[in-house]
């Protein structure tokens, strides 16, 4: 049977095995890298321009592989990032807004493709212009351990503000959407906006990195126990993290008084990333009053499946409404 494109988003947008051992997969062969390359509309840009920073020690080459071997090639993972990069959908009908999205994958890989796909395009269609983001990882040596997502995370928000004239949107209406594992680097970019992860490399570098709004969808909030997601807990920090640093990468223990406003959505049936994650943020934005809003659906497992192939999944229509609300 074929795999539904719906399914096969779903799987890109949140690495399915997450939750488990890498399925192995045979690295693209040439004929499948040329079928894998952006088609005409999306735009592919590096984010470190002379390389990213911090990789004296990194050995491990890029690969990019098909999560099926055999299935469809635009349902691929990227390992070991070398060269991140931003993936750019404009919209038929702009909005005014934008949104950086951040893939899964459990810190052990990320799960996206240049082809874009359903989710990328369904936020288009509500007038948003998306830019998909492809992360370093923590495990391959870079000199910023565990913070390099966030290098990434902070330089990609700033390009896409960089873009706002001359893609015509607002560049005080960006927002960040993450999931799964890309919900905890999207959790720490609307969290740690105070500090800048990296040094300044060009011009870009002096817009801010602080979203104007968040959604996170079946993130991982939390590295403490017991509702820390162990495999992104693992690859983030190493096998045997001091309950310090447990702490320090725990976005509802670093909330600033300044955070934007945040959307939480989550299932209650979520075997992967426990939806107490999604909770634990929620609580602590209530102690603070800071704007935050939460979805906790019945079903939907890790991936909000339930999906209306009419008007999209339920999150995303409530997330539009979050994004689009006067405030």
């Amino acid at each position: 049977m074929k795999t539904p494109s719906s399914l096969i988003e779903r799987r890109a947008l949140l690495g399915l095995a997450a939750g488990a051992a890498l399925t192995p997969a045979l690295p693209l062969r040439a004929q499948d890298m040329a079928r894998h390359s952006a088609p005409a509309g999306l735009e592919i840009h590096p984010l470190w321009p002379n390389g990213a920073p911090g990789g004296e020690q990194v050995t491990a080459q890029e690969q990019v592989i098909l999560r099926t071997p055999g299935g469809d090639p635009n349902d691929t993972a990227y390992l070991h990032i070398r060269d991140p990069w931003l993936a750019v959908r404009r919209p038929a009908r702009p909005n005014g807004a934008a949104i950086l999205m951040i893939p899964g994958g459990g810190y052990q890989r990320v799960a996206v493709n240049k082809a874009g796909g359903s989710i990328d395009a369904g936020l288009a269609d509500l007038g948003f212009t998306v830019f998909v983001m492809n992360y370093r990882l923590p495990a391959d040596g870079w000199a910023a351990g565990p913070d390099v997502s966030l290098q990434d995370a902070q330089r990609a928000i700033r390009m896409v503000r960089a873009r706002a004239t001359d893609l015509g949107f607002d560049p005080a209406r960006v927002a960040v959407a993450g999931f799964s594992a890309g919900g905890h680097v999207a959790g720490r970019l609307a969290t740690a906006f105070d500090r800048d992860a990296y040094r300044p490399i060009d011009i870009i570098d002096q817009l801010p990195t602080r979203p104007d709004a968040a959604g996170l969808m079946f993130p991982v909030v939390t590295m403490m126990e017991p509702y820390a997601h162990a495999v992104s807990a693992r690859a983030l920090l190493g096998s045997t993290p001091s309950s310090a640093q447990r702490d320090a990468y725990s976005v509802e223990r670093h909330l600033p008084s300044n955070a934007p406003p945040l959307f939480l959505a989550a299932a209650a049936d979520d075997r992967v990333v426990a939806a107490e994650n999604s909770l634990l943020l929620w609580q602590a934005c209530r102690v603070q009053n800071l704007p935050c809003e939460l979805h906790i659906f019945e079903k939907g497992g890790h991936g909000l499946a339930e999906v209306s192939a009419a008007a999209g999944p339920s999150w995303m229509r409530l997330l539009n409404i979050f994004l689009t609300r006067e405030r």
